[in-house]
């Protein structure tokens, strides 16, 4: 939902929309194939756990891709987790080269996972959460998909955890 949010607030079509929408709700479905003790493991991966958690993307991808109607989901799914300054994964992205769909998924699935409580660590603030979005713009994630996002905080986030 927050990246259909976000998405109507930057003018995306109705059927960017609704992709973004079917995107959001599928970006994860990878996990499957990530052991639950390496999902709900309760402080810091190791490395060859985390190595493990950042296959997620391309499960999602080899699931995804067996449906022809997924041909473009899946793409998103792979590449949710690249990062604007390219220290992403899997494939190390950057800038313009990660799809815009992609761009957008990346503040929100960062937003969502700070928002929601973890096996590790209990919710965290607005005001910290926006902080962190703030100080990886350019970074992370795209500056202009950011700064609408900071810029409309209440409309896009604010009413889907409250």
């Amino acid at each position: 939902h927050m990246a259909y949010n976000l998405g109507k607030v930057l003018g995306m079509t109705e059927e960017e929309l609704n992709f973004i929408h079917i995107v959001g709700d599928l970006h994860d479905i990878g996990k499957i194939g990530v052991p639950d003790k390496v999902l709900n493991k309760a402080g810091k991966l190791e490395a060859e756990e985390w190595e493990l958690m950042k296959k997620h993307c391309d499960i999602g991808y080899n699931i995804l891709s067996k449906a022809s109607t997924f041909k473009d989901v899946c793409r998103i799914v792979r590449y949710h987790h690249e990062r604007w300054d390219g220290k992403g994964y899997p494939e190390g992205l950057k800038a313009e080269e990660i799809p815009f769909a992609a761009r957008i998924l990346a503040v929100c699935d960062s937003i969502d996972a700070m928002k929601s409580d973890r096996p590790y660590r209990k919710c965290i603030s607005d005001e910290v959460c926006r902080h962190e979005i703030s100080k990886n713009q350019g970074i992370m994630y795209d500056s202009k998909i950011a700064e609408c996002m900071l810029e409309n905080w209440e409309k896009i986030v604010t009413r889907l955890y409250n």
